[in-house]
């Protein structure tokens, strides 16, 4: 099968909020940031169904990137992938749930 990927306007800003406080503690960190959660975007449509569903009643899943405590959390609809969020995992689970 081949997968579409999608990545929503909130997960991007994410993203760019995340990359800007990592840069502000260490040059080149923010960067880094952005590169390793590229990295699982980029590699998601390879096998989307190899991370486990997170939620009973969404078909949510996450994966995380590599040195990073944050959560890349997206679901699967017939043939598309749409990433909604990147939140730190350590915030509630709450913050993602008002995305989908």
């Amino acid at each position: 099968m081949t997968w579409r990927l999608e990545i929503r306007p909130a997960a991007l800003a994410d993203i760019q909020e995340a990359a800007a406080w990592y840069e502000a503690r260490q040059p080149g960190l923010g960067a880094e940031f952005v590169r390793a959660v590229q990295t699982v975007i980029d590699a998601l449509p390879q096998n989307p169904l190899l991370h486990p569903l997170r939620d009973r009643r969404r078909p949510v899943r996450w994966l995380y990137p590599a040195r990073f405590p944050y959560r890349v959390i997206y679901h699967i609809a017939n043939d598309l992938i749409t990433v909604f969020a990147v939140i730190h995992a350590a915030r509630h689970d709450r913050d993602w749930k008002r995305r989908l």
